[in-house]
């Protein structure tokens, strides 16, 4: 059996990474420089990229290791937008699928910034080629939510779990197209409505209003608004006063579609976690974020496994930071 260090999201924190693959045995390689364990493989969970000060060294380190075979890895969401923002379509029209605006150049200037075009262009090129999701058979690896009707509609539509054409990134941008919406879930996970549960809108970390509030779709007991409903102790009313805490009132089986409900482990980044794994909050029986707010005072955090069924909170990694 292949025993796996599934680790979250990086965010061009190269020295956290290296500092992580060393406390899990992993040392650098003279003949093929990648890193390498002797009897274990490294899984990345995607959102290498943006924000973070060592955005190339991070790519210097992960690729060799995908390409030796040293490591797995799956795409996030700012792997999927820097694809999209560098893609002129139509060619030659000046639109591009992520359009150039100034908040979404502000969420890429880091990879933008810190490497050169042809280094940008070499690693949108492997960007490309990585998978939406990895079924190992003993576990799952996905970016946001694992999620297999939209996983199979995608395999519909793209022939595979990885896009191969640019028009398959075209209509995964086209907020119209059905594989916008199941390429939304499994990069950056459902939603469940606030409105619909009579509750008012509210303002996110970076001030913006908002209806929706991402499901915790890992937690498999959770069977009201307040269980499922992801609402971080920073979100706001409108007037700029806490917002309080959700009912306790019970959600329909539609609002609990996304809760998984197999018993393979599944892995998964995103959810910007932070300090110690919690029960629940960031893990349940079968499911384990390991994004735990690297690039934003937190720490870069694997998950050890070793053939478990379930999970277990002893198995978390933290670099020193």
């Amino acid at each position: 059996m292949q025993y796996y260090d599934i680790i979250g999201d990086i965010h061009g924190c190269a020295s956290a990474l290296e500092t992580l693959l060393a406390d899990l045995g992993y040392t650098l390689q003279d003949s093929t420089g990648a890193y390498q364990h002797p009897t274990r493989q490294a899984v990345f969970v995607g959102d290498l990229v943006d924000r973070g000060p060592e955005q190339l060294r991070v790519l210097e380190i992960v690729k060799p290791m995908v390409d030796t075979g040293s490591a797995r890895i799956v795409m996030g969401n700012h792997e999927f937008n820097a694809i999209c923002y560098s893609i002129e379509h139509p060619s030659g029209s000046g639109q591009y699928l992520r359009k150039h605006t100034d908040s979404n150049y502000r969420q890429h200037r880091e990879f933008v910034d810190q490497l050169t075009d042809e280094q940008r262009f070499y690693y949108l090129d492997w960007f490309k080629t990585l998978p939406l999701w990895l079924d190992l058979g003993d576990i799952r690896v996905v970016h946001a939510c694992w999620h297999e009707e939209s996983m199979r509609y995608v395999e519909s539509q793209l022939g595979s779990n990885q896009f191969t054409a640019v028009d398959q990134f075209a209509r995964a941008s086209d907020s119209t197209d059905r594989l916008y919406t199941t390429v939304e879930v499994l990069l950056k996970g459902p939603e469940i409505s606030l409105a619909a549960h009579h509750q008012p809108d509210y303002l996110d970390k970076d001030g913006h209003a908002r209806s929706r509030a991402r499901i915790r779709w890992w937690n498999e007991d959770a069977a009201t608004l307040r269980e499922i409903a992801e609402m971080a102790s920073n979100f706001t009313t409108a007037a700029g006063a806490p917002y309080p805490p959700l009912p306790d009132s019970a959600v329909t089986s539609a609002d609990r579609c996304y809760v998984y409900s197999g018993t393979v482990p599944v892995f998964f980044g995103h959810y910007w976690r932070k300090d110690s794994p919690q029960r629940h909050r960031d893990w349940a029986d079968h499911c384990a974020c390991v994004d735990f707010s690297a690039v934003k005072g937190g720490k870069l955090t694997a998950y050890r496994w070793s053939g478990e069924t379930t999970i277990c909170a002893d198995n978390y990694w933290q670099s020193a930071g």
